[in-house]
């Protein structure tokens, strides 16, 4: 896929503070992050947007809003799906939601090298990690959900359970930094990878549509190397609108900022920064006075859908923002280059060496605080 040089040379600007203090804003006191102010809130999402408020150096903001998810875990490991003013709203209990508090709290430490953060988060961590494992078929794939009565529905989902792989590397990095051994997650992860890798059709394909499904394997890591970009080729113009950003569903004319975000994470991830620089140039018009951003628009005809100003969308903005310029030593999480470099140096799991990998990987000296003079 062939683009003008010049639109690469220019650098979008992304208010960093405005979009961290409209996060912060709809967050309530108890550190829950809704979707927007009144609106609903699951875990997921949540997290997202605590990782947001980590890249923008708010981290107290950011730790109040782990604490709530230590607050609201059921005793299975798992959340609800969707609550609202600590009702909850949809009583599926989701593997993927269960296991993304995982994501974060690695995403913290990069940028704070706080271990005593791991260790208060870590029976939190690993009780959502043990929920979405236990949801694990023999095959490799992961059962999305148990319903409201507890029984498991048995779909697997691409995207569900890419992110679950996401989860179990940053839960295994997490492990190993504060002296744990979970061989059970080690296994459940190789198994995962394979499914994602080689057995498409045990995951429902319903859902290839979705633009999410498409680049998630890539996000997540369980599909890399030269199998990674023919995969983001093939595959290309069926969900980028170019000057517009990506589809959300292939067969709908409405593009989604999220999505447009996570791909260009993706991008970095394996290299492909112009591409993503790019992707990044198109979207970063598409926003408010507060802050925030769309969450979608409709092309060609330019109409904002929904009106509904997420702080998800917000979040994953500023989330592809680090992954692009490196503002913080978390820019390099989704980089399968700073997985490969892990797994290289910590072979024969020699603490110092694994050590050493995360600071080096990283790329960047310990930063606590986002510094407003690399947004230029």
């Amino acid at each position: 896929m062939e683009f003008p040089v010049s639109e690469c040379t220019v650098r979008s600007k992304v208010d960093v503070h405005a979009v961290a203090d409209f996060i912060a804003g709809v967050q309530k006191p108890n550190g829950e992050i809704p979707w927007s102010t009144g609106g609903k809130t699951d875990p997921w999402d949540h997290v997202e947007s605590a990782m947001a408020l980590s890249v923008a150096g708010r981290l107290r903001e950011a730790e109040r809003a782990y604490r709530w998810l230590e607050t609201t875990q059921l005793p299975d490991g798992s959340w609800w799906s969707a609550s609202r003013n600590g009702i909850p709203e949809d009583r599926t209990r989701d593997s993927n939601l269960a296991s993304y508090v995982a994501v974060g709290v690695f995403h913290h430490f990069l940028i704070t090298r706080n271990l005593s953060f791991l260790r208060s988060m870590w029976p939190t961590l690993e009780a959502g990690i043990d929920y979405a494992v236990g949801l694990q078929a023999d095959t490799g794939e992961i059962h999305w959900a148990r319903n409201g009565e507890g029984d498991v529905d048995r779909m697997a989902l691409l995207t569900g359970s890419s992110s679950v792989y996401m989860s179990l590397k940053c839960a295994l990095a997490v492990a190993f930094l504060i002296r744990k051994r979970r061989s059970g997650w080690e296994d459940s992860a190789r198994k995962l990878g394979e499914a994602i890798r080689m057995s498409p059709g045990r995951f429902n394909m319903m859902k290839a549509r979705y633009s999410m499904d498409w680049y998630y394997p890539v996000l997540c890591g369980a599909v890399t190397g030269e199998e990674a970009r023919r995969r983001i080729d093939r595959s290309w113009e069926k969900f980028v609108v170019p000057e517009w950003g990506v589809r959300c569903v292939c067969d709908q004319p409405w593009v989604t900022i999220a999505e447009a975000s996570e791909l260009v994470i993706t991008l970095a991830a394996i290299g492909e920064n112009e591409r993503a620089t790019i992707l990044f140039n198109w979207i970063c018009d598409k926003r408010y006075d507060d802050g925030s951003f769309w969450t979608g628009v409709t092309f060609p005809d330019g109409v904002i859908w929904p009106e509904e100003r997420t702080t998800w969308t917000a979040a994953a903005v500023l989330l592809a923002y680090d992954a692009l310029y490196d503002m913080t030593p978390a820019a390099s999480l989704f980089r399968h280059r700073f997985w490969q470099e892990i797994e290289a140096q910590s072979t024969g799991r020699q603490s110092r060496s694994m050590s050493k990998s995360f600071k080096d990987a990283a790329g960047r000296r310990r930063m606590n605080v986002f510094d407003p003079a690399r947004q230029g």
